[in-house]
């Protein structure tokens, strides 16, 4: 089974409209995003949600303040996630990212179970901000592409609130 599909990142995607709850933990998502810049970190955050509203995780990145290129928020999020909840449980949660999720974090998102993704900036408004620079630049595939490719389904909601999610991104990249 495929992925379901919001929108079609070939470009400058509209704004998917939300519901209040998930407006609600995509803005913790994006404060999270602004406490990693405030720490010295690439802007990004992420806040995992179970089906019944419990709060399962919050993350953000981290990889300035601890020398781990891994250490993305949704990937820091499902580490906190594994092995203390359960695959039916994640299969029924959402992920809230502050930006689209990267190639490794869809991958960590796929492998943990997660079954639903909502998500503020894009990639592709991202890379506006990153600039050309080598060391900014990300592996140019939508977390759609990664999600597509798994045998169960995980639903995949953005961009969204696209002008807050921006914010942290302001004046953070080098030309």
């Amino acid at each position: 089974m495929h992925a379901l599909m919001s929108a079609h990142p070939a470009s400058f995607d509209d704004p998917t409209p939300i519901n209040d709850t998930d407006g609600t933990y995509l803005r913790q998502a994006i404060v999270w995003s602004c406490t990693a810049r405030a720490r010295g970190n690439r802007p990004f955050g992420a806040v995992v949600v179970g089906a019944g509203g419990e709060l399962l995780a919050e993350a953000y990145c981290n990889t300035t303040e601890t020398g781990d290129c891994t250490g993305h928020a949704e990937t820091n999020a499902v580490r906190q996630l594994s092995p203390r909840v359960g695959r039916d449980a994640l299969a029924k949660a959402t992920l809230y990212s502050s930006a689209e999720p990267c190639v490794m974090c869809a991958g960590a998102i796929f492998w943990s179970g997660i079954g639903r993704v909502v998500f503020g900036i894009d990639a592709v408004r991202l890379r506006v901000y990153r600039g050309e620079r080598a060391e900014q630049r990300d592996a140019e595939l939508s977390c759609r592409d990664v999600f597509a490719a798994s045998p169960h389904s995980i639903e995949c909601i953005g961009p969204a609130l696209i002008e807050e999610a921006s914010v942290p991104h302001i004046g953070f990249w080098k030309a």
